[in-house]
């Protein structure tokens, strides 16, 4: 079964920073568009960015411009999520999603993932 697995996730003060990880359990994912999203408690999952499969489009969620970047490894088959000046209203399980039907341009809409990793917790404290 396709699987992808976040890893990187865990407790930061207000103000720090983390990189999450995602990478596929048995199959290559260097050909679909990958995004990262997160679902605060008690809230719906919402979109965070996006990377195009060959990385040349990248799409950020406003609240998360100028602090996040989202990069790929195709090589390693990872792709990741740099999250600078955290605050606590990000505090929220981080989904990583594949989207193998490369919806041009690269989207923000969960629908359009096919596969999701299970999650891993972001808990920001202040």
């Amino acid at each position: 079964q396709v699987q992808l697995v976040e890893s990187g996730g865990g407790l930061v003060q207000a103000g720090g920073s983390l990189r999450l990880s995602c990478a596929p359990s048995a199959w290559t994912f260097s050909s679909y568009t990958m995004g990262w999203f997160r679902q605060p408690p008690g809230k719906e999952r919402e979109f965070v960015a996006v990377i195009s499969w060959s990385s040349t489009i990248t799409r950020y969620a406003d609240s998360v411009k100028g602090r996040f970047t989202i990069s790929r490894a195709n090589t390693k088959n990872t792709v990741y999520l740099q999250m600078n000046s955290l605050n606590t209203e990000e505090t929220a399980v981080y989904y990583c999603a594949a989207d193998t039907a490369k919806t041009v341009p690269p989207s923000a809409d969960l629908s359009e993932y096919d596969y999701w990793g299970q999650g891993t917790q972001v808990t920001v404290s202040s």
